[in-house]
């Protein structure tokens, strides 16, 4: 081999991933896939200005469920999902204890008096948790990650497990939690024997300040349990990954797709699924495994974040649902607080 071609394949080895952003920090790497701007942010309220978006139905048309959590933990056959509230689930798979992006906190803020305030209360007390084996974070943003419910999880949890995307890890530590790691996408992660979870690509960004945007990475999260496999997919827009991902980590039996935050569309639709991606996502999914796993659609009905009324996301998938012709049962809207098990 002559020396330049030597140099130029050492180069291809080590190139960065296309999801790092050269001199540091992350990016999607798509076409059309990156976030708008300060400026585009102004448009949009100078638009909410001068049209009002629609609104919002009152609190009352959130009825909260009843949590049917197995303590300490489920047999190890069963595969169980409840939802708290916007990501946050409490999934019970494979008598293991497992949180997705928790948040407790009344807002989604860097302070207490101002930001996003929660429309419905999380429907299952922290302190009424099970014992927490792992946690699942997708990215920064507050109403994914916050500081109050990191610090009293680690407190009550010591034991529990947190995965982040790259960058997050130090944050975590520095917030009392004693095992976490970071990773990045399509890292395996083997958690126990026969547990493993898998950091799978999201179209979002990151950020908790205007001095670091994109510094950190964002994700979806795969987790097979033996048999059981679940999809988390973060909090993302529709991207080109979705058939990789279920070629790599499924088949799933349970997919967590977000459904909300999407209006208005030309502003959101590089970082956040409508109820129509988020089926075109689960078709993607679906199709590469050999029975349809059940969708499980987050990301709505709980923090007050963008222009379409809060029960919109819903309706609107079901209506979807129900003209591709997938079956009923196979969608689980839930309640806040519902518990549904496969």
């Amino acid at each position: 081999m002559s020396a330049g071609r030597s140099a130029a394949a050492a180069t291809q080895t080590t190139a960065a991933p296309a999801h790092h952003r050269p001199g540091g920090g992350f990016r999607n790497p798509w076409p059309g896939a990156e976030p708008h701007g300060f400026g585009s942010l102004l448009r949009w309220w100078r638009e909410r200005w001068r049209n009002p978006p629609p609104p919002d139905p009152p609190p009352s048309r959130f009825p909260l469920a009843t949590p049917a959590v197995a303590r300490p933990r489920a047999a190890a056959d069963r595969c169980a999902a409840t939802w708290v509230g916007h990501s946050t689930l409490l999934l019970q798979v494979g008598g293991l204890n497992v949180l997705t992006d928790p948040v407790w906190s009344p807002r989604a803020s860097p302070v207490s008096f101002a930001g996003p305030k929660r429309i419905v209360p999380a429907a299952l007390p922290l302190e009424a948790l099970p014992p927490i084996d792992l946690v699942l974070l997708s990215h920064n943003h507050y109403d994914h990650l916050d500081r109050t419910t990191v610090r009293r999880l680690a407190q009550a949890h010591p034991g529990a497990r947190w995965v982040a995307p790259l960058g997050l890890a130090p944050t975590l530590r520095g917030w009392g939690v004693r095992q976490a790691t970071e990773h990045d996408w399509w890292d395996v992660v083997p958690l126990a024997d026969d547990v493993a979870a898998c950091c799978v690509p999201a179209q979002h960004f990151s950020a908790r300040g205007p001095t670091d945007r994109d510094a950190t990475l964002w994700c979806g999260w795969t987790l097979r349990v033996g048999a059981r496999c679940v999809l988390f997919a973060g909090d993302t827009a529709l991207h080109p990954e979705f058939g990789r991902i279920a070629q790599r980590a499924g088949p799933f039996d349970l997919v967590l797709l977000p459904i909300g935050a999407y209006e208005p569309r030309w502003f959101m639709r590089a970082v956040h699924m409508n109820p129509d991606d988020a089926l075109e996502a689960y078709q993607t999914l679906s199709a590469a495994q050999p029975r349809p796993p059940a969708l499980l659609p987050i990301h709505w009905g709980t923090f007050k974040l963008t222009d379409e009324p809060l029960d919109e996301p819903p309706a609107r998938l079901r209506a979807l649902w129900r003209a591709a012709g997938l079956p009923e049962e196979r969608l689980w809207v839930l309640r806040h607080g519902e518990t549904r098990e496969l």
